[in-house]
């Protein structure tokens, strides 16, 4: 199914002005969704019931109302509640441009796409490849629904993605949890260093990873709808409480454990592999004239047992 637009904006770029479509970026996929039954098999529905009365309340009947003081409510009509989100504004202007890297994560949010519309693809071409080539991303202003929200431009291979940002005041802080600082020493350290190593990749491929829990839920309703019985997973037995484990011990277990999985390497790290066994001579190991022999009297018996 072809992706739908939300909306119709024009990004304010200096003085110029680049009519985009907004689509969303991401879409909820991973949850398995079960739905509220009565004894008989029948679905329920919801009802809204009054507090003062515990009459019910047909949704047509409903307002909305703002609780300025506990228990007390200024209401508002529905042209009221249209006329707070009317300050919304179709142009998103750029206020600065700031080092991608320089916007912690955290304060992500929303993910959109934008791309160009009529008559917007040079001037969406140029602010892609500039921002790509400065390594610098477009903060923006967007006021939608009402609230004035503050976004990230940033390029991608294929387009821009429009990132709604979170307030400052939306975030908490490290520093309210204050957490302990403990010294580790050098050896602990080259352990760990050691560890990560082993496990470095050289970028996120997203197409690595997959719901497991979801296939795992849905494998078990396809067992239910067959008739079978669902079994619960066995569950990993947790440590024991209060067990004391040395870190050096278990920094080497892990570097271990890590060393025997086989790993399969990146292109870029197979590469360089293939380089490094080209660039050394391994001599040839040649094997004893007696268990050449040996081997070759057995072949001709080893062929004729195939057959």
């Amino acid at each position: 199914m072809p992706a739908r637009s939300i909306a119709s904006l024009s990004l304010s770029f200096g003085l110029v002005s680049i009519p985009v479509k907004l689509y969303s970026a991401t879409e909820s996929a991973s949850d398995v969704r079960f739905n509220l039954l009565a004894p008989d098999g029948s679905r329920v529905k919801q009802q809204y019931v009054s507090d003062a009365t515990g009459e019910l309340v047909e949704r047509s009947a409903m307002k909305k109302g703002y609780e300025f003081e506990k228990g007390r409510y200024v209401v508002f009509t529905g042209d009221e509640l249209k006329a707070l989100e009317e300050g919304a504004s179709h142009v998103v202007e750029i206020v600065s441009f700031v080092p991608e890297k320089s916007v912690d994560p955290i304060f992500y949010d929303k993910a959109y796409f934008i791309a160009p519309d009529k008559r917007g693809g040079k001037p969406y071409s140029l602010l892609q490849q500039a921002l790509a080539q400065s390594g610098r991303c477009a903060l923006a202003k967007w006021s939608y629904k009402g609230k004035t929200r503050v976004v990230q431009v940033r390029p991608a291979d294929d387009g821009m993605v429009f990132q709604q940002l979170l307030f400052a005041d939306e975030v908490r802080s490290l520093k309210d949890l204050n957490i302990e600082r403990v010294t580790v020493s050098d050896a602990e350290l080259k352990l760990a260093l050691q560890i990560i190593e082993q496990g470095a990749e050289d970028a996120y491929d997203a197409a690595a990873y997959e719901d497991e829990e979801k296939k795992r839920v849905l494998a078990a309703i396809d067992r239910k709808i067959e008739g079978k019985e669902i079994i619960s997973p066995e569950a990993e037995e947790p440590a024991a409480g209060g067990e004391v484990i040395d870190l050096m011990d278990a920094l080497r277990a892990s570097l271990a454990k890590t060393s025997a999985k086989p790993k399969a390497a990146s292109p870029a790290r197979r590469k360089t592999a293939v380089e490094a066994e080209e660039a050394v001579e391994v001599p040839k190991v040649r094997k004893p004239a007696a268990r050449a022999q040996k081997v070759a009297a057995e072949a001709p018996a080893r062929t004729r047992a195939r057959k």
